[in-house]
C-alpha cells in the first residue's frame, strides 16, 4: 500500500467513513474499527499509554482522537472533500496517532472536553502538557459550519509549531488543563458504577453494551447534582459555549480567525472585525474554534472579562471580550444530547420551538411573551410525562411554573433546573383550539 493511500486510508478511518457502514450493526462497526485499524497499525488503537510511552521515546506531540464508532450523528466529511486534502497526509506522520473509542477509563483530569460531541481531538506533550483541541458542532448533524479537513490540518499545524517552541511557552498552555474532576474516570460516577468498567468488553457481543459514550459523562454530572438537591449550574445547562454566542463566526478552514461578526453583540461591541486573526484569549494559544469554547467555557456565568490577541492586518491588537451576567443563556443547546435529557425532567417530554407569529395572533400572545409550540410530545416512559398530563401535539405552551417570560425552550429547562426540585409540580398552561388549558406537569429525575 503506497504511502499516499495509506495515509488516506488513516484520515478515512479517523472520521468513520466506510462503505459497508450503513448495512453494518453498531457492534459489527466497533469490531470492524478496531480490524481494520490495528491491522494498518498506523494508529494505535485504544491504547493512551503505549501512546505516551511511544511519544517519550521518538519526541513527536501526541495527537489523540475521541471517536464514538456507534454514534451515527458524528463527523460526516464526504469522500471527496477527504480525497482533494493534501495537508492532513503528510501531517499526520509528524504525530503519535492515537484513536480511542470509548470513554471507559479515560483520565478526566487530563481529558476534559465537550461532552454532547462525539468526536474531539487533543494535541498533547508526552508529559501530558495540552497544547490545544479541536472538534465542534452547533447542530445535531450538520458539521460543515464548524469542522472541516482544512481546519483540522491548521491546527495540526499549530499544535507542532507549539510542539517545536516547547518548553519555553509551557507557561501559556498551563490553563489549557481545567479543574480535577469531580471523579477520576467516568465508570465512577454513581449513576454509571455499577453498570459499567475502565474498559471494553469484547466478549459475547457486548462491546456497545460495554461501552461509556461522551455524552452519558455530562449526563452523570448532571444525576450527579439532581440526587443531591442541587440547581444545576449554568456550565453544565450551557456547557462549551458556541462563540456564535457571543457573536463571534469563526472560519471552519483556519485555526481562529473570524469570518463574521454579528452585529449588537458582545464580540461586536469588543471590537472584533471580519478577517481577525485571534492569537490568543487570556494568554492561550488557539488552534481551533474548540479553543475558543475552552476559554468560553471556563469564564463565569455571572460575567467577566477575556483578553484578546489579534492580529489585524499586519498589527496586533488587543480587545477585550465584557462578558455579562447571563451571558450563556444566548447558547442554542437545543441541538445537544443532553436536552433529551433535560426534556425528560423539565418538560415531560415536550419538544418545543419558537411559535409562529400566526400561532401567536391565535393565542392572543404578545411578541414579548412566552409562546412554544409543542413540535412534539413522548409516548414511553418519563418522557410521556406531559403526554400523562394532557399535553398534546400542537398545543401552544403560553405559562411554565407561573412564568410567562421563559421564551425558548432553554429557558425553559433553566428554569426547571435550577429552580424546581423532582418531585414538584409545575403549574402549565396552553393554547388549543381558541381556549387555556391548565394543567400540571411533574418534574422529574
Amino acid at each position: 500500500m503506497s504511502r499516499r493511500i495509506f495515509l488516506l486510508s488513516a484520515v478515512l478511518t479517523l472520521f468513520g467513513i466506510a462503505s459497508h457502514a450503513n448495512s453494518q450493526t453498531r457492534e459489527e462497526k466497533v469490531r470492524e474499527d478496531r480490524r481494520k485499524v490495528e491491522a494498518e497499525g498506523f494508529w494505535i488503537y485504544n491504547n493512551l499509554s503505549r501512546a505516551f510511552d511511544t511519544a517519550k521515546k521518538n519526541g513527536k506531540p501526541i495527537m489523540v482522537v475521541l471517536r464514538c464508532i456507534p454514534c451515527e450523528d458524528c463527523v460526516k466529511l464526504d469522500d471527496d472533500l477527504v480525497e482533494q486534502d493534501e495537508i492532513i497526509r503528510p501531517l499526520l506522520d509528524k504525530f503519535v496517532c492515537a484513536r480511542v473509542v470509548s470513554t471507559n477509563g479515560l483520565d478526566l483530569s487530563l481529558f476534559q472536553f465537550d461532552t454532547d460531541q462525539s468526536f474531539a481531538v487533543f494535541f498533547l506533550n508526552a508529559d501530558k502538557t495540552i497544547y490545544g483541541r479541536f472538534g465542534t458542532r452547533s447542530h445535531r448533524t450538520e458539521w460543515f459550519g464548524d469542522v472541516s479537513l482544512k481546519g483540522l490540518g491548521a491546527a495540526m499545524q499549530g499544535a507542532l509549531q507549539l510542539h517545536a517552541n516547547y518548553p519555553a511557552n509551557a507557561e501559556s498552555l498551563t490553563a489549557k488543563r481545567g479543574p480535577s474532576p469531580d471523579v477520576a474516570s467516568p465508570e465512577l460516577y454513581p449513576s454509571l458504577k455499577d453498570k459499567y468498567t475502565d474498559s471494553l468488553n469484547y466478549a459475547d457481543n457486548n462491546v456497545v453494551k460495554s461501552c461509556i459514550h461522551c455524552h452519558q459523562i455530562g449526563d452523570a454530572q448532571r444525576d450527579m447534582f439532581r440526587a443531591n438537591g442541587k440547581p444545576l449550574p449554568e456550565s453544565m445547562l450551557f456547557p462549551y459555549p458556541h462563540p456564535k454566542a457571543i457573536g463571534l463566526i469563526i472560519d471552519p478552514d483556519e485555526r481562529a480567525t473570524i469570518k463574521d461578526v454579528s452585529p449588537d453583540t458582545i464580540a461586536a461591541r469588543a471590537g472584533f472585525k471580519p478577517g481577525d486573526s485571534i492569537a490568543s484569549l487570556n494568554d492561550q494559544p488557539l488552534l481551533s474554534i474548540a479553543d475558543i469554547q475552552w476559554v468560553l467555557h471556563h469564564t463565569p456565568a455571572t460575567g467577566g472579562q477575556i483578553v484578546a490577541k489579534v492580529d489585524r492586518n499586519g498589527t496586533r491588537k488587543v480587545l477585550t471580550l465584557k462578558l455579562e451576567d447571563g451571558w450563556r443563556q444566548k447558547d442554542d443547546i437545543s441541538w445537544r444530547v443532553s436536552s433529551w435529557g433535560l426534556r425528560r425532567m423539565t418538560t415531560g417530554g415536550m419538544l418545543l420551538e419558537e411559535a409562529t407569529a400566526e400561532h401567536r395572533q391565535k393565542a392572543g400572545v404578545a411578541t414579548n411573551k412566552m409562546a412554544l409550540h409543542v413540535k412534539n410530545v413522548g409516548q414511553y416512559g418519563p418522557h410521556a410525562a406531559a403526554k400523562n398530563a394532557g399535553v398534546q401535539k400542537d398545543d401552544i405552551l403560553i405559562a411554565y411554573d407561573g412564568n410567562s417570560d421563559l421564551l425558548r425552550e432553554a429557558d425553559i429547562f433553566r428554569h426547571g433546573m435550577q429552580v424546581l426540585k423532582p418531585g414538584q409540580i409545575a403549574p402549565i398552561t396552553i393554547f388549543r383550539s381558541g381556549k387555556q388549558i391548565e394543567l400540571k406537569l411533574p418534574i422529574q429525575n
